[in-house]
Order: structure tokens, then sequence, then C-alpha cells
């Protein structure tokens, strides 16, 4: 077989597009046009003559100031500025823990595309909704029969959305049973998402965390110690974010319950354990999902995503409202439910995510979701027998046991021998296509870095991922400068938290920057609005 031109190394040589593509606003030119809109028949005026007196209060006094450009230019400029990101359609993209970012089917992005689905209205009739109302109906069932749980909503639009759903509903039910100001504390663990603390915090309760014991385990005799009657639930991920399941979960659950609390199960982390084990086994009174992560829907950057809270029969009557029902005459929205916390975010769910997910769901069954994991956790232990090869790198905790999906490592040693640190490789990786995430905070494990598999990527883009790590790590040794300036191959060089972190500079629309970053003539032309025609 020949040979190629050159020999490839075992991480892809990359450099990232650099267009220095000014913003839409910037590029438009008086006059030019992609679409003409055309003036409206006499008829059509006619017919809306009525409407517009009703609504003439709503005109806007003068046009939009859109950026005018041609059609032609508009796609060059958007394609441009895609070739400056990075992104799962991009590059292996595993190194962002705790999301499990996996790949999400384009058959899926054609399906909610459709008219039937995208010019849907939530306040549309019902009888014009049953199409979407039924998937609703049948996600729900299948999330209810995924966790063994007795009732599901879909209404909240992202995990951390359901984290506070679960408290709200955590709340309700201690102050049906008259326990609502004595059941003031919650418990939860470093690992766990940190959007359970922050909801618990945010929800008025004191937040107690459980530490790790030396085998990276919450401690359970921390636990023993913490209960007590003024406990009003126990928030938990399992797997925590370290990869490591606590196989004592069960009597972790139980000794909440023999104080009267609840148990909240975060299964954003759920990946490696669909089909093998679900919250019900383990005695949750209530748990939540991200479509977004697990069910294979995009995270949308940042949002809307789609969680969907689950709860026990006792648990059933606080879920928000409204409430999707089946009758003999079809699907009927409910928003009825004197417990209910009532609504959560607007309407009954993020439709296009909730679509998705239920088409991941169905194309896969019981068996193809069982797989998932399977595969996420086999892919997640040969990632981890790769990167602990790496000089410097480690996994702290449960020393030689086997991690479910993913696994908080750490550059300890790295970062001893050379004083590069971990965020410093996680840009340097970017020089070569890669994404990589330290942590959350806090950084109890030093110098941190969560790697997330999942089950879409091969064996040998595992390999490339981790020979881009080693060839940073030994980049951090040989010439820890190269390491420290990066990146070189991207778009930008590096840049300025301060801005990020200081509102007084921040500009969220083109006219704020104008007019806070410009002066003289050309704050007087920001001043004048762009022509329409």
């Amino acid at each position: 077989m020949a040979l190629p031109v050159s020999p490839k190394p075992a991480h892809r040589r990359f450099h990232q597009a650099r267009w220095d593509e000014p913003i839409i606003f910037e590029l438009s030119t008086p006059g030019e046009r992609g679409i003409l809109v055309s003036q409206a028949e006499p008829a059509a005026v006619e017919a809306l003559d009525g409407i517009e007196k009703q609504l003439s209060s709503l005109r806007r006094s003068s046009a939009p100031a859109l950026p005018e450009l041609a059609q032609m230019r508009v796609v060059r400029h958007y394609l441009r500025i895609s070739q400056e990101n990075l992104g799962a359609d991009f590059n292996v993209d595993i190194g962002q823990g705790t999301c499990t970012m996996k790949y999400s089917p384009k058959v899926n992005e054609t399906i909610i595309r459709t008219p039937k689905l995208s010019e849907l209205h939530p306040m549309q009739d019902e009888a014009s909704l049953q199409g979407v109302l039924e998937i609703f109906w049948r996600t729900e069932q299948a999330i209810a029969e995924i966790s063994g749980m007795h009732s599901v909503s879909l209404q909240t639009q992202g995990g951390s959305a359901a984290i506070w759903a679960n408290i709200s509903m955590i709340r309700a039910f201690h102050e049906s049973n008259g326990e609502g100001q004595v059941r003031d504390e919650v418990i939860t663990t470093i690992f766990s998402h940190p959007s359970n603390a922050a909801c618990a915090k945010a929800a008025g309760y004191k937040v107690i965390t459980l530490m790790p014991d030396a085998n990276g385990y919450p401690d359970i005799e921390a636990l023993r110690a913490a209960v007590s009657p003024r406990t009003a639930a126990l928030m938990i991920t399992n797997p925590e974010d370290t990869g490591i399941y606590n196989d004592k979960i069960r009597e972790f659950v139980e000794i909440v319950h023999e104080v009267g609390g609840l148990a909240a199960y975060d299964q954003a982390n759920a990946n490696g354990i669909l089909g093998i084990t679900r919250a019900s086994d383990a005695g949750f009174d209530l748990c939540h999902f991200n479509l977004h992560k697990t069910f294979s829907t995009p995270h949308a950057s940042g949002g809307p995503g789609a969680g969907a809270s689950a709860v026990s029969e006792r648990l059933a009557p606080f879920l928000p409202n409204p409430r999707i029902e089946k009758t003999d005459a079809g699907f009927t929205v409910n928003y009825g439910g004197e417990k209910s916390i009532g609504k959560v975010a607007p309407f009954f769910g993020v439709a296009p995510n909730v679509v998705r997910a239920y088409a991941w769901i169905v194309a896969l069954g019981a068996s193809g979701l069982r797989q998932v994991a399977e595969i996420a956790v086999l892919n997640n232990n040969y990632l981890l027998a790769l990167v602990r090869q790496i000089p410097g790198a480690s996994a702290p905790y449960a020393e030689g046991k086997h991690r479910i999906e993913q696994v908080r490592y750490s550059w300890q040693g790295l970062f001893e021998d050379t004083g590069i640190s971990s965020e410093e490789i996680g840009i340097r990786m970017s020089d070569y296509g890669m994404h990589y995430w330290t942590s959350h905070h806090p950084y109890l494990v030093p110098q941190p870095f969560t790697l997330e598999p999942t089950e879409s990527y091969s064996k040998s883009e595992i390999d490339e991922y981790v020979a881009a790590l080693a060839q940073v790590a030994t980049e951090a040794r040989e010439n820890p400068e190269l390491v420290r300036t990066a990146p070189h191959n991207q778009t930008v060089h590096a840049i300025d938290h301060d801005d990020l972190d200081d509102p007084a500079r921040w500009a969220i629309t083109w006219r704020s920057y104008q007019k806070k970053y410009f002066s003289g003539a050309e704050a007087q032309l920001a001043e004048e609005p762009v022509s329409v025609g």
C-alpha cells in the first residue's frame, strides 16, 4: 500500500480558521437586499384593516435598524463565524466532563424542523396539538419506565431548572404535612452537581455538604451525623462528578427516610447506568434527567435545554402544572391540582428537545439504551487506562477501580514538576482542535480536568484525544513557555477575563457598544439610524 505524502502524527495537525470577520452590522450597506419584500395585494390590505386599527398602538414609529446585506454575504458571514469555533460537529468533544457531549442524530434535526412541529404554538386549541401532546405524554411514560418513578413532568428547560422544581416540590411536600418551618436543612455532597446546593440555598435552606472519605465516596458516617428532624432532603448525584458510583446509595436514602426527609436523585450523570439501575431501585422519592445530555438533544449554547422531573406516587400531586393527560377523547392539558408547585417554566416544555429525545429513545429501544451505558462505561475506562499512563496525570480516589461514565483527573504531578496549570493545558489543547474543561469549583481535586467520552466516540478518536493530551504534557516539560503562551493556532490569542468580570464594560447590543466605546464623530454616526429604505 502506498504511503501518505508525509507521515501523520498521532495527534492531528490543526489550525483554526481566522477571518477577522466583522459583526454583521458593520457589513451593512444601505440598499443592499437578500430578499425583496413586495407590496401586499389591495385585497389583503383591506382584509387586515380591522386588525390594523386594533393594533395601531403597537405599530413602530420607525422601521427596525436591521443590517442590509445580500443573501450570499449573509451566508458567507455565518459560515466564517462557524469556522472560528470548536464544537461537537467539528472536534472530538470528550473534554467537557459532566456534560455528556454525545452525538445528536441529524435525522432528529430534520424531524423537528418540519412545519408540523416548528409552526405550532402552545396556545393553539388542544384539538390542533394532539400530535405533539402525544409525544410529550409518551416521552413522560418512557422516562417513568427508565427511572422507575410514578409520574413525570417535562416542563423545565434544563437540568438546574429541574433541580429547582425538585426543591420546590420537597418544600411543598413538607409544608403540606405541617413541617415546612421545621425542616430547613438540605444535605448534599461536594462532588454532586453544584446546582443542588445552589437551588437549595436559593430556596432558603441551610445546606450541609458531605465531604468524601479517603476512597472518594461520600462519607456515610458524616451523613448519619448530619440527619435530624430538621432534614428536608438529601440531594445527591450518583455517580458523582468523579465518575465514582456510590454502591451504598440505598443505605444513604434509608438513613434520610428514617428521620422523615426526602431523597432527590440528580441523574444528570445517568449515561453510564441507563437500563442498569433506576432511581426507584434505591428508594428515591424524586429525580431528574437532562434530556440535553443523556438523551442526546443539543445543549443549545446554554439553553433552552430540557429537563425531566420524575417523582414517586406520593409526590405526584406536587408536580409542576400544567400536566398532560391521556383521556378517552385524546390528550389534554390539565391546569388543575391544588398541591402543584405551579409553573416553573412557560407552557408545558421545550417541544423541539422533547421530540428529539423521544426520537432517540424509540430508535434505540430498551436494549439500545442499555448498550449506550455499556459502551459509555467501556469507553471511559479505556480512556482512564490511557490517561493514567501520561506522566504527571492521575485519577485521585478509588485507586485501581473502574469508574462509570467520566473521571475527574488531576495534573498536580505535572504542575509540581513544570509550574504549568490545568487551565494552561486546556488552552493549549485548543491548538490541536480539542476541547478541554477543568471542573466545577471548589477545586477539591488539585489541578483538575474532567473527561467524559460517552458512547459516541470510537477507539481511534479516543486514541487521538489522548495523543494530543500526551503531546501537551510533553511540551509542558520540554518547552513550558510554548504552553504558557498558548493558544497559537486559534482565532484569537487570549481572552481578557477582566472584561467578563466587569459589568461596566459589558455591551450586550451593537448600539450599546457603539455608545459606550465610540467617541466624537463616531459616536454621532452611531446615533444615526441605519437606513432601511
